[in-house]
């Protein structure tokens, strides 16, 4: 029989699979959490019984200013829901709209402007009363200098509005990283407002080839223990973390201070986010979990490495990413170009040497490591023909026809399907055994 209503996210939409007759799907999906009854309730409720700290209310009284970190337009946070209560207790405490700002932590992304911030933001009201501003890590008298940390001598570079700010916030969604275990709270910080020294040293093939800088991984790994350092470096620092479930609805929100309301929303979610399979399969087919996170290459990757634990060597891996705005920035376009020059094992010689690392060619490091498990498989909409070259993956343009050739090079008829692509962590089961 063939199989009928599966499907992976694709953009705003889906893309529809059909699989040949005597296919034997796992779908691999994340926990079905229960949503919030009521959002705004649920907020509000986050700030007057905070983890680890006083009652928002009571952090602004007697401030004279205050900074409001939000992520950019790659995560799906809902700012919406919570910026505006979040500023209008802000101010009834007493801090002046004109002293409070909300910065964008673009890292070394590129900037969200016009009718995009309009949509970061999502409540025109924000925009009205408070300045909103983006975070350029390349602008170096916007940084102050804290110095290196002591463990491993990242240097330490934040931007001044955050450092200088009376209040300082970080909002975020945790969700699974593949390098810094799980995203939000410290993350939002640095990489989020640091200078680029920072975040390319983060990005050095010293912590990326560290075994623990894995995704939901926290204990020893390298980049989580450098943020939390940088964030006591700074002193009072307070998050608001959200946790979403796949239809993007709010289903657990904390707020207090950043690192203990951060393993919080951690200790709610990893439970639903991990999830056992039951073997490794020759045939994996996963997403870039749809828009925002697969509009571009770039971030197309962590679609590729989030799955490998179920990966059989020698398998095949398909992902289907629509690619919307294209590959990414130049630099990351220069990296691959140099990977499908140079090859895998020459390539990443040429990083291990560096210090720090040249701007998005980490992501291109982070490739290699599904090249190394097995054949790599795009399909997308968004790519010129150039581009897909320089993917240094195989393009397949009907996924149906790759995920049937698939099953009959390995005579393997089970394959697993991850619809929401790396936002699920699969892990398998016999592994976690013998663990």
């Amino acid at each position: 029989m063939s199989h009928t209503g599966l499907e992976l996210a694709f953009g705003r939409g889906a893309l529809h699979l059909t699989l040949p007759p005597g296919a034997k799907p796992t779908v691999l999906r994340k926990a079905a959490l229960p949503k919030l009854p009521d959002n705004a309730a649920a907020i509000r409720h986050a700030f007057d019984h905070p983890v680890d700290s006083a009652p928002l209310a009571e952090l602004a009284t007697g401030r004279k200013s205050a900074c409001i970190l939000i992520c950019d337009i790659t995560r799906p946070v809902p700012n919406r829901l919570f910026l505006r209560p979040m500023i209008e207790t802000l101010i009834a405490a007493g801090i002046a709209a004109e002293a409070i700002t909300v910065l964008v932590a673009t890292g070394l992304h590129r900037p969200n402007e016009g009718e995009e911030l309009a949509e970061l933001v999502g409540d025109p009201w924000v925009l009205e009363n408070v300045r909103v501003e983006n975070h350029f890590a390349r602008d170096e008298a916007a940084h102050v200098d804290l110095g290196a940390t002591l463990t491993r001598g990242t240097p330490v570079f934040i931007d001044r509005r955050f450092v200088e700010a009376e209040l300082r916030i970080a909002t975020g969604l945790v969700e699974p990283h593949f390098m810094a275990g799980w995203s939000g709270g410290r993350k939002v910080v640095a990489p989020g407002v640091a200078g680029h020294q920072t975040i390319r040293t983060f990005h050095s093939a010293r912590f990326m080839e560290d075994p623990l800088a894995v995704q939901c991984n926290l204990v020893g790994n390298p980049l989580h223990e450098e943020q939390l350092e940088i964030v006591r470096k700074l002193g009072d620092v307070y998050a608001l973390n959200t946790v979403l479930d796949e239809a993007r609805d709010l289903v657990f929100v904390a707020f207090g201070e950043i690192i203990a309301s951060h393993l919080a929303a951690v200790a709610f979610v990893e439970g639903s986010t991990v999830i056992e399979a039951p073997r490794r399969y020759h045939t994996v087919v996963t997403s870039s979990a749809g828009y925002p996170l697969d509009k571009t290459y770039y971030q197309t990757v962590k679609g590729m490495v989030t799955p490998l634990d179920i990966l059989e060597p020698g398998g095949t891996l398909i992902i289907a990413s629509e690619c919307s705005e294209g590959f990414g920035s130049e630099e990351f376009r220069a990296a691959q170009a140099r990977l499908v020059e140079l090859g895998p094992d020459r390539f990443l010689a040429t990083l291990t040497a560096k210090t720090l690392a040249d701007v998005d060619e980490w992501q291109t490091e982070m490739q290699l490591k599904p090249m190394r498990v097995g054949r790599i498989q795009l399909h997308t909409t968004g790519l010129t023909d150039e581009e897909r070259r320089i993917t240094a993956v195989e393009i397949v343009t009907d996924i149906n026809e790759a995920i049937a050739a698939s099953l009959q090079r390995s005579g393997d008829n089970a394959l697993a399907i991850i619809p929401e692509g790396p936002y699920v962590i699969p892990v398998c089961r016999d592994r976690q055994a013998a663990a």
